[in-house]
């Protein structure tokens, strides 16, 4: 009995004496102001230095070249690097699109404030596809109804931006509401038409909710920059102009 009463007491220290599992019970900062008085670290430095001189390489690289300043807002409902983005999406992105389906992209469209830089005169580099798309939004096509389609148009009149679109759409707003032609035809109610865009704007970005939900949807895996980059490295000089693909009638009738 007395053997018992030791092996029981032994076993109860050694339960009593388990180690708890640790608390957070504290989370202290400090703010470090990082200024001119913080001196660099050589070691880092030289660590760095070689990626540096690559990337600065990579980014100083001529691509093409602009005879002509290009920006997004040279016109009124069209401008002269809105009209070049979509129509250069599309000219990259069709054979892609057409090699897995078979079928054609209707048109492009994208939106204003996608593009967050200019292109001035002179020699295209990497850097300025990079400052023009910092962001790693991918190409999709979406097949949408008419009724989407016609969403779609009510959108641009109202917001009455040069919203990049492909030259396979033309909008004509009239005294008696709009006219709109894709690939020189009037709407077809009974179609359904690709419309190739960002997987942000897809997603209702911009309030662009015509592209959501739609009756199908293809993603290319193909970034909005990479099409960018491929398109200035295959083309000596970029032709762009401003051709009326969304123009207001009535403005120009007054």
């Amino acid at each position: 009995m007395k053997k018992i009463i030791i092996s029981f007491i032994i076993f109860s220290t050694l339960l009593s004496c388990k180690s708890q599992a640790p608390k957070l019970v504290k989370i202290e900062g400090k703010q470090t102001i990082i200024n001119e008085t913080i001196t660099s670290d050589k070691t880092i430095e030289n660590i760095i230095e070689p990626y540096r001189e690559k990337v600065e390489k990579e980014m100083t690289t001529v691509i093409s070249y602009t005879p002509i300043n290009l920006y997004r807002n040279d016109g009124d409902l069209e401008s002269s690097l809105g009209n070049l983005m979509a129509d250069l999406c599309y000219e990259r992105a069709n054979p892609v699109f057409n090699a897995r389906t078979g079928k054609n992209i209707d048109f492009a469209m994208f939106n204003y404030g996608g593009i967050r830089a200019g292109i001035s005169k002179g020699n295209i580099t990497n850097e300025n596809a990079f400052n023009l798309m910092p962001f790693e939004n991918s190409l999709v096509v979406v097949e949408l109804t008419s009724e989407k389609i016609k969403e779609l148009v009510n959108y641009l009149i109202e917001e009455n931006t040069a919203h990049p679109l492909s030259k396979q759409f033309n909008l004509a707003v009239t005294e008696n509401g709009y006219n709109l032609k894709i690939n020189n035809v009037p709407l077809d109610n009974s179609k359904t038409y690709f419309v190739l865009t960002s997987d942000y704007l897809q997603t209702g970005g911009d309030n662009m909710n015509f592209f959501k939900d739609p009756v199908n949807i293809h993603k290319l895996d193909y970034k909005v920059r990479n099409a960018i980059i491929d398109y200035f490295k295959e083309k000596d000089t970029i032709k762009v102009s401003l051709d009326g693909r969304f123009r207001n009638e009535k403005t120009l009738k007054n």
